[in-house]
Parts: structure tokens; C-alpha cells; sequence
């Protein structure tokens, strides 16, 4: 079978999964360092060339395959610009979320870049295969951030079953057990993401790392006001003060680019507090992502532990 290692060189098949102002150039490293690989949301960079410089620093310290994440919808205003700077200056692999990514894979292939799409049923799939993706990312209900519907066993059956090229797992695995267990039902590989926020190395608050040990899968919840999508995040007292559900105004500026702007200029001038606060007051700061998986999260610990303790005898 085609599993992520060999697609990439790799020596366990696994992904250090992109989470937006969460995974940094350092967590790239110490993964490649330590035998898996990682990638970087290009949204984590104001500019085309903080990304581009990212890139460089990133090649110029280790030597190993990382890739970008690239939300392939219209709402990313910086596409063209972020998909031009993986041209230019090519990682190993592009990860596309949302949107079509017909232009994305036909432009990295030429460029030798592998392509891997985030899905999370089989129609989507199917497009992402026929369009050319090098792999499929199952997202399942598990998953952290913008998750899944389906069950992880569901998913992986159905698409394993019905796509010729390879399936990688997002959403469910903590542990080395889990990994284990999506390997024999027949995953290329794992993307995770949770388990890595709690590490030292990570550069989320002390606050955002304790919540992962302290809160349980329980206390997991849906929110809409982030993005105006379901995002999965930990029901912290500040979240259960401030609601899950978007008011008015976050509705509006998270479905039009225009007003999004309109809304943020109006702040600034008028200084309006109160706008402010109704607008804006869950930020991706303020209320943190996480899936299930915090259950198996009882400690913070330095990068290099998690990802050994992860791949031990795989």
C-alpha cells in the first residue's frame, strides 16, 4: 500500500497537523527531526513574504518533507498570493481545506508538489481524486477545528472501499493505540493535531495548554461564532459566558468578505467598545480549538516525548 511514509520519505506516517495560529516553524522542525512530518496553515502569515521567509528558514534548519495548508474557498482573500509562494519557493506537499482545488493541484504538480485534500465524505472525495490529488484527508467527526460528520470507521471504510489513491486519517488518534488501529483498518497515515498543542514547545498561552489536561471529551462543544462554521472547541467558562451560537453582527461579517471589512473600519474610527465586544469577542485567542482527544492529554510535555511516545513500535 502507498502510506504516507513512502509517499513522503518518511519514517512513520504521520502528520503534525496545520492548526491556525497554533503550529509554528519550531513544531516543523522538532517533527521532522523526530521522524514524522508537519504542516503550516499559510493563513498564519499576514504577508506573502512572512510566508515565503517561513518557508526558507524552515529548509535552511532541517532536512526533511513539510508542507503548507491553503484554504482553497473564496473567503481566502490571499490564495493566488499564498498558492504563488509555494510555487515559487516549493514545500514537499500543499494540504487544500474548503473550496475546489482544481488550480492548486494543477499548478503544484508542475512544480513537484504533492497534493492532499481535506474531505469529509465520499462525493468530495471522488471530485478531489478525479481532479488529481496525490491523497485524501478523511476528516471525521472526531476531528478538532472545523470537524467532520461521519464516524472514523465509517469514513475509512467507505472511502478505502471506493478511491484508488491513499486515505489518511483526521480526527480520534491521541495515542499509540489509536494510531495503531486506524493503520489496520487501512489509513495511509494520520493527521493529528490535538495531543502536539500541549507540548512545550508550542506557542499557545499556559491558559490554552492547561485547558487540554484539565478539560475532558466531554466538554467539548460546537461553536459558529469563530468562523461561521461548526468549530470544535473546549466549553471553558468565557465560552460558556459569551455563547456558541453568532449574533447578528458576527453572522453578517463572517458570511461577506466586504463587511467584514466595513465592520472592522468603523471600529477603529469610532472606537466603539460596545461594537467591539459584540462583533469580535470570541477570537481564536480567546476561545480555543480542540477535539475529543484532550481526554488523553494529562500532562504538557516537550514535542519530542508526544511524538515518541505516538510512534513507538509502528
Amino acid at each position: 500500500m502507498n502510506t504516507l511514509d513512502k509517499i513522503l520519505n518518511l519514517k512513520y506516517p504521520v502528520i503534525l497537523a496545520p492548526m491556525f495560529l497554533v503550529t509554528s516553524e519550531k513544531m516543523v522542525e522538532i517533527a521532522i527531526k523526530n521522524g514524522i512530518t508537519a504542516a503550516i496553515p499559510a493563513m498564519n502569515f499576514r504577508k506573502s513574504e512572512d510566508l515565503f521567509n517561513a518557508i526558507n528558514r524552515i529548509k535552511n534548519k532541517v532536512d526533511g518533507p513539510f508542507g503548507i495548508n491553503i484554504i482553497a474557498n473564496r473567503s481566502n482573500v490571499k490564495l493566488k498570493q499564498q498558492l504563488d509562494v509555494c510555487l515559487n519557493n516549493p514545500p514537499a506537499f500543499i494540504i487544500t481545506s474548503l473550496g475546489n482545488p482544481k488550480e492548486i493541484i494543477e499548478k503544484a504538480h508542475k512544480k513537484g508538489i504533492k497534493v492532499f485534500c481535506d474531505i469529509t465524505d465520499l462525493k468530495y472525495a471522488k471530485k478531489v481524486e478525479n481532479l488529481g490529488a496525490d491523497a485524501i484527508i478523511a476528516v471525521n467527526d472526531m476531528a478538532g477545528g472545523h470537524s467532520g460528520i461521519h464516524p472514523q470507521k465509517e469514513l475509512l471504510d467507505k472511502l478505502i472501499k471506493n478511491c484508488k489513491i491513499p486515505v489518511i486519517n483526521a480526527g480520534g488518534v491521541a495515542t499509540n493505540k489509536d494510531l495503531k488501529k486506524v493503520l489496520s483498518l487501512g489509513a495511509a497515515g494520520a493527521s493529528i493535531g490535538t495531543i502536539f498543542i500541549a507540548s512545550h514547545e508550542c506557542p499557545v498561552s499556559d491558559d490554552y495548554k492547561n485547558a487540554l489536561v484539565n478539560y475532558g471529551k466531554n466538554d467539548i462543544v460546537l461553536t459558529k461564532k469563530l468562523s461561521g462554521s461548526s468549530t470544535t472547541i473546549i466549553n471553558t467558562e468565557y465560552v460558556k459566558k459569551i455563547g456558541t451560537k453568532p449574533n447578528i453582527l458576527e453572522y453578517l461579517i463572517n458570511k461577506n468578505t466586504f463587511l467584514k471589512k466595513t465592520a472592522k473600519t468603523m471600529i477603529m474610527r469610532n472606537g466603539q467598545s460596545r461594537l467591539s465586544k459584540a462583533a469580535f469577542k470570541a477570537t481564536y485567542k480567546t476561545v480555543w480549538c480542540a477535539s475529543k482527544s484532550i481526554e488523553h492529554v494529562n500532562k504538557i510535555q516537550n514535542l519530542e516525548t508526544i511524538i515518541n511516545n505516538l510512534v513507538k513500535n509502528i
